[in-house]
């Protein structure tokens, strides 16, 4: 599953209620109704192998909840929202830095404990690379002087970040939006 997918699919359920009423529909193990328009337009039938991959594709994206889910734990365990929400202006740079080690430290063995991370290129920050014709742009984002057509020599200044894999953990029953629960303390 790809953290990016996750993320992307996560802010269209925000703003597209039918997109996220389908995925709640899937999330709930029933078939998502879809309205059909009046009068049916004219489609590009595509090969059977290209619908093939679509649907697969389709049915391996992370639904909003997995995206959700995954904030929702490295804000339980690191306390990432809480920090990020922060006014940090007024603080003095050294408990900026205490603060973030514990935040670094925390989020970082959620993030091992969940997301098997991998560089998107294997090459060396500084190294060399030869960005080849029919690159996905993806995958690789150029930046600088950008002419011409591939194949392009330049050099790594990210590798970038893929998931390889995503163990997202379970929804808490009834939490369909909610990222951390309030907090209320009872004397």
């Amino acid at each position: 599953m790809s953290l990016g997918v996750a993320f992307r699919s996560f802010f269209r359920a925000l703003s597209d209620r039918g997109f996220s009423d389908r995925v709640g529909a899937m999330l709930d193990g029933k078939t998502p109704t879809v309205e059909l328009p009046r009068s049916i337009p004219t489609v590009e039938v595509q090969p059977p192998r290209e619908i093939v991959r679509e649907v697969i594709k389709e049915v391996n994206k992370p639904t909003p909840g997995d995206s959700l889910r995954l904030l929702a734990v490295l804000q339980r365990d690191g306390r990432l929202l809480d920090f990020l929400g922060e006014d940090i202006a007024d603080y003095e740079d050294a408990q900026i830095g205490a603060a973030v080690r514990d935040i670094h430290r925390d989020c970082k063995k959620t993030l091992e404990k969940y997301v098997d991370l991998a560089p998107v290129l294997s090459e060396a920050e500084g190294g060399n690379v030869t960005v080849p014709a029919g690159f996905n742009p993806g995958h690789i984002r150029l930046t600088g002087n950008v002419k011409g057509q591939p194949p392009f020599r330049g050099t790594v200044a990210h590798k970038g970040w893929k998931a390889k894999d995503v163990r997202v953990p379970p929804a808490d029953p009834g939490a369909d939006m909610i990222i951390a629960p309030a907090e209320v303390e009872l004397s």
